[in-house]
């Protein structure tokens, strides 16, 4: 009996460290993500106002290139060279596309992917940056699934 208590034990004990590992990993992903998404969103911002307006390609939708891996991995960028405790650096990417809607505004969908310890603990977040009468309109939403 005292035997099968130790080894019940133990296991709880094994599960609660791979959970805790785990929550670090998604935490560390996650600030990462955050900050590549916030420092593009700043060098965004300040070279779309330093700038003219160029003229953009109307779109019938939200930039996709994304949800493409290859895509992703060729247009994205590092806003910093190393983020520490992580696999790789945070990359961002950034597609522009012009509102059906609000045509004097220029938009963004800046896209951004932070690593943990493993390839597997990534978190993948977005940003709708939003530029028009010199302000920037920053509407944020969750990226739930990596793209394939």
């Amino acid at each position: 009996m005292m035997l099968s208590t130790s080894a019940a034990w133990f296991e709880a004990s094994l599960a609660s460290s791979r959970a805790a590992g785990n929550v670090r990993d998604y935490s560390q992903a996650f600030h990462a993500a955050d900050s590549a998404l916030m420092l593009c969103a700043r060098s965004v911002v300040t070279a779309a106002l330093a700038q003219p307006a160029a003229e953009m390609p109307l779109a019938s939708g939200e930039p996709t290139q994304w949800k493409n891996a290859a895509a992703f991995e060729a247009g994205a960028l590092s806003p910093v060279a190393q983020w520490p405790g992580s696999l790789r650096p945070p990359q961002c990417m950034v597609e522009p596309w012009r509102l059906s809607s609000r045509r004097d505004a220029r938009a963004y969908l800046l896209t951004a992917r932070g690593f943990g310890k493993t390839k597997e603990s990534q978190v993948w977040l977005q940003m709708e940056l939003v530029l028009a009468d010199e302000r920037a309109e920053h509407h944020w939403r969750r990226v739930v699934t990596r793209p394939f």
